[in-house]
């Protein structure tokens, strides 16, 4: 999508569609009484005609006078003192959709003043950057299909042009990432394997000079000793590989980030089955792995000065006679062993040795992200991911970082009460810890792999992607990633 910034007089810029914020009780934004104002009043006549009374909906009206704009779309944004950034952003999806609907695909977005910074300005554009994604790899497009949003100018008042500037070169930035991580997640297992992702790593790092990627194989995990992923890909006759990319954006003695993602490309559950019900959205297992790739391509196209590097260990659980069986037990590339009772808890298999092997890397921080539990979705809901850390400084950056990019994070207790759960006759530990507190218990097993550093997990089984008719994936949570990334970076968002 073209995403630009401008400025000067509304009344006079050619559009397609000018979008004008309107509150409860016909009160008009900034940018709207600038438009009222050079249509003698035109704005405020249709308002006055009963539309948008509740400050919700929208109108669309054509051929307005004083105005070059070819329509203008008034949007309800409710009562302004309500109008916060994620009220605003959530209004204009309703917009979005009503310019898809009339064929629309160039628009003009006059922020009102509530929404007139970077934060407003990047969420606006992230938003109708997402707005454009269709997935079309594996159907055929509808005859009929809407409009994709293809070019957004936004308005701003001229003291904010600088940082709105900014913004919208980060949300073209984070809008790639997303969309490479949805569509990741939408591919079906049979396309989307760990080879592909291996494959798709190496093209990216080819795509861009900054990034570097290395592939290990199966022959080169078993060699590191990762006795505990490779268990998980016994049963599938896709071999596991784990993908590291690295951005080298900031100087060369800077200490890196380093993102882990869970890459299960599809997930039977292996011999401990799942029900056949649904069973296909395990396709959408690999999101923490995909939401890595997102990350690591937001952070190169905003050309962060950060050191970065991304590791995905990616496998298939499926039954089969080599598969893992319950009450086995397999050795950890730190040496820990495992006792597996049950086979559709290996998400934390394949991470603990990705976690073991990231410390060779000394980070300064480690963050992993994986559809792990559905007792998380049972704590939460689908809203926030759920968060895990011991440090109580880190989990309140962020959760900062995922309100500023309306990818919210909830914090769940880590504490040492839960570690006896995971207790085992026959090994280090169990690889479950019962039915109680289920994504505590494995938030507490990776936890015993990530002592050498500063280290935070995210449970996103209620975040990556959504059910029923508009079944997808949704990119989380590369949005608070990147957020993440960008203040660490120390980049400035705000002059």
């Amino acid at each position: 999508m073209d995403l630009k910034i401008v400025g000067g007089d509304l009344a006079k810029a050619k559009t397609p569609c000018l979008i004008l914020g309107v509150f409860d009780k016909h009160k008009l934004s900034g940018p709207a009484e600038a438009a009222d104002a050079a249509s003698d009043g035109a704005v405020t006549a249709l308002l006055g005609k009963g539309e948008l009374d509740g400050g919700k909906g929208w109108l669309m009206a054509y051929d307005i006078p004083g105005i070059a704009a070819e329509r203008v779309l008034l949007l309800g944004l409710g009562k302004r003192k309500e109008c916060n950034r994620a009220a605003f952003i959530k209004a204009l999806g309703t917009a979005f959709g009503r310019l898809a609907e009339a064929r629309v695909a160039k628009a003009l977005l006059a922020l009102p003043k509530e929404a007139d910074d970077y934060l407003g300005v990047r969420a606006a554009a992230l938003k109708a950057a997402q707005s454009a994604y269709r997935y079309e790899r594996t159907k055929a497009p509808k005859k009929d299909a809407p409009v994709l949003l293809a070019e957004l100018d936004i308005w701003v008042d001229k003291p904010a042009r600088d940082a709105a500037e900014r913004a919208v070169a980060h949300a073209a930035g984070i809008a790639e990432g997303v969309a490479l991580a949805r569509e990741l997640g939408n591919l079906p297992g049979n396309l989307c394997t760990p080879t592909y992702l291996a494959e798709r790593a190496l093209a990216l790092a080819d795509e861009h000079t900054a990034l570097s990627t290395e592939i290990l194989d199966e022959d080169a995990m078993r060699e590191l000793g990762m006795g505990s992923l490779l268990s998980v890909s016994r049963g599938s006759r896709e071999p596991a590989k784990l993908i590291k990319m690295t951005y080298q954006g900031g100087d060369d003695a800077a200490k890196p980030i380093v993102l882990v993602g869970k890459g299960l490309t599809f997930d039977a559950g292996g011999i401990s089955i799942k029900p056949a019900a649904d069973m296909d959205e395990m396709k959408y297992d690999m999101a923490g792995g995909a939401s890595v790739f997102g990350a690591v391509l937001a952070a190169v196209r905003m050309q962060l000065p950060i050191n970065l590097i991304g590791v995905v260990p990616a496998s298939e659980n499926l039954p089969d006679g080599a598969a893992n069986k319950p009450g086995d037990v397999v050795t950890s590339m730190s040496g820990q062993t495992i006792e597996i009772l049950n086979t559709d808890a290996e998400g934390r298999l394949i991470l603990c040795d990705a976690l073991t092997y990231v410390e060779r890397f000394e980070p300064a921080l480690v963050l992993d992200m994986a559809t792990l539990t559905g007792a998380c979705i049972v704590a939460l809901g689908k809203h926030p991911s759920g968060l895990f850390t011991p440090d109580d400084k880190l989990a309140k950056e962020l959760a900062d970082a995922g309100d500023a990019a309306d990818d919210r994070v909830w914090r769940l207790p880590l504490w040492e009460d839960y570690q006896q759960q995971l207790d085992s006759n026959f090994a280090d530990m169990a690889n479950i810890g019962g039915r109680d507190a289920g994504a505590v218990t494995a938030a507490c097993f990776l936890s015993r792999f990530t002592k050498a550093y500063r280290w935070a997990h995210l449970d996103i089984a209620g975040t990556a992607w959504v059910s029923g008719k508009e079944k997808g994936s949704t990119g989380r949570p590369v949005p608070l990633l990147a957020e993440v990334l960008i203040r660490e970076s120390g980049v400035e968002t705000t002059g």
